[in-house]
C-alpha cells in the first residue's frame, strides 16, 4: 500500500458485501451479529446480502456532521420529529436494514414506541432520509439503495 499524496483524489472505501441470501439471516440473528461485533458497521440489503460499511474519510465525515446539524436545528425549531445519525439502523418494509446518513422520524411515531422498542434495532421507517454521496458511491448503487429500497417499498409500490 502506498501513501496517498495530497494531490491525489480522495476516495472513500468501498463496502464489502457477502451474499447470505441463501441462508437468510433472521432479524434476531442479524441483531445478534451486530451486537457481537460492535466495531463493524453492518447493513443488510433486501436480498439478504450482508454489507460491511467502512468508516468514512474525514472530509465525508465533516459533511455528514454538517448535514446532521442542519437537520437537527430544523427539527428543534419545528418540534415535529426526531433526528438520527448515520449509525442508526432502520429496517425497511422490504427487509433491508440500512443506516442512512441522516434520518428524521415524526415525533408521534417515536413517542408511540415502548422503551424496549427504542432500545432494539428499529422496525420504524424514517419519514425523511439523506444519503451523502461519497466519492466511491456509484450513482446506480446509490439510487438502488435510496429509491428502490426505501421510497418504493415505503409507498407500497412494487420493487
Amino acid at each position: 500500500m502506498t501513501a496517498q499524496t495530497i494531490s491525489e483524489p480522495l476516495v472513500d472505501y468501498v463496502p464489502t458485501v457477502f451474499d447470505f441470501s441463501p441462508l437468510r439471516l433472521s432479524d434476531e440473528q442479524f441483531e445478534s451479529l451486530c451486537r457481537n461485533h460492535p466495531d463493524l458497521n453492518l447493513e443488510m440489503s433486501a436480498e439478504g446480502e450482508l454489507i460491511i460499511v467502512a468508516p468514512t474519510l474525514p472530509y465525508t465525515g465533516a459533511q455528514n456532521a454538517n448535514l446532521t446539524f442542519e437537520v437537527e436545528l430544523w427539527a428543534r425549531k419545528h418540534k415535529t420529529g426526531i433526528v438520527f445519525g448515520s449509525s442508526t439502523l432502520f429496517t425497511f418494509p422490504n427487509g433491508a436494514k440500512r443506516s442512512p446518513d441522516v434520518s428524521w422520524v415524526l415525533r408521534e411515531k417515536w413517542d408511540n414506541l415502548s422503551d424496549a422498542e427504542r432500545k432494539r434495532f428499529s422496525r420504524l421507517v424514517p419519514d425523511f432520509v439523506i444519503e451523502l454521496r461519497s466519492s466511491s458511491d456509484l450513482l446506480k448503487g446509490l439510487k438502488k439503495k435510496m429509491f428502490w429500497n426505501i421510497l418504493k417499498t415505503a409507498s407500497g409500490l412494487p420493487g
